[in-house]
């Protein structure tokens, strides 16, 4: 063999490996690529799982203010109620020391005591 046939042997096989080389790069990038794809869909179902725990414990939440509100509401309706019975009921003893003719009951039972 003529030094221009190993030349071109040489030429032949450097493209060969170059081939080879290449097709060995595109095939670790498209690993990398589904690998990649696989840790995405990963981390989305986890967001996705993430936003309806978030959501329920919105709601929840959502559901004691509204809760806690209704209770509030309720404790200031007795307190107002209670605060009229007491209206009413210091009104009645007024008028029944008023109308009493031996006095306010106060009075007596200051007076039995001495």
């Amino acid at each position: 063999m003529d030094t221009t046939t190993w030349i071109i042997l040489v030429i032949v096989a450097i493209v060969v490996v170059l081939a080879v080389a290449g097709f060995a790069g595109s095939r670790m990038r498209e690993r990398r690529m589904e690998e990649r794809r696989t840790q995405a869909a990963s981390f989305r179902e986890e967001a996705d799982t993430r936003e309806r725990e978030a959501e329920r414990a919105r709601l929840q939440a959502d559901e004691q203010t509204a809760a806690a509100e209704r209770a509030r509401a309720e404790a200031e309706e007795k307190a107002r109620l209670a605060s009229a019975q007491e209206e009413a009921a210091a009104t009645r003893r007024e008028r029944a020391d008023e109308i009493d003719p031996d006095g306010p009951v106060d009075e007596r039972v200051d007076e039995e005591r001495r």
